[in-house]
């Protein structure tokens, strides 16, 4: 059966948070966002993952611990928007036996790999060209694209995002009822993380 890959965004520069989001501190055990990220993705049964980064590469490089068997890739680009980020992990998976790729952002440090594998299963069974979580009217995280729309998105304008191909496909898009909240908070700023963590480390 064709894999799915995986996409952490963490290009970019964290600018409300005035630090590296990839580095912030969850739970108990010194891990990080981008640690509990790919491991999550791993439990869930995702072999390819591939993290791309920006802003402060080097440190995050340095101070992260992922998943076995993660990638690294640099977005040069970065600050022309997040689609950049995505198109430079959608360059390095394995798109010739991908059946999709699974995109999330690394400001969504809590979804459970029980969701991941929910929607995983829907595009596998369904085939859908977007499968995404949803919850009461709210889109979460991950979102999965399938292999159709890889060459949109190669295509597609920076400054505008994906948001246009996810709009022109939404007839055809599956929304996933979950009750994962992490699937749906988004860590973006000291308040954020001090609501949903804890005390902000100095």
């Amino acid at each position: 059966m064709p894999g799915i890959s995986a996409i952490v965004l963490a290009g970019g520069k964290s600018s409300r948070m005035g630090r590296p989001k990839a580095l912030l501190p969850i739970g108990t055990a010194r891990e990080t966002f981008l640690d509990r990220v790919t491991r999550t993705l791993a439990d869930a049964g995702i072999e390819d993952i591939v993290v791309v980064v920006g802003a402060d590469a080097a440190i995050i490089r340095n101070q992260s611990r992922p998943a076995v068997g993660v990638r690294f890739v640099d977005n040069p680009d970065y600050e022309r928007g997040q689609l950049t980020s995505l198109l430079a992990g959608l360059r390095v998976v394995d798109t010739a036996r991908a059946s999709a790729v699974l995109v999330t952002l690394i400001d969504v440090p809590l979804v459970s790999a029980d969701t991941v594998r929910t929607l995983i299963a829907v595009q596998r069974e369904r085939g859908a060209p977007i499968v995404r979580p949803v919850s009461n009217g709210l889109h979460g995280h991950p979102v999965i694209f399938g292999r159709a729309l890889f060459a949109e998105l190669q295509d597609a304008d920076p400054a505008f995002g994906a948001k246009p191909i996810v709009r022109a496909h939404q007839a055809e898009m599956i929304e996933v009822a979950v009750e994962d909240e992490g699937a749906f908070t988004d860590i973006d700023t000291p308040e954020e993380y001090e609501r949903v963590i804890g005390p902000l480390p100095r």
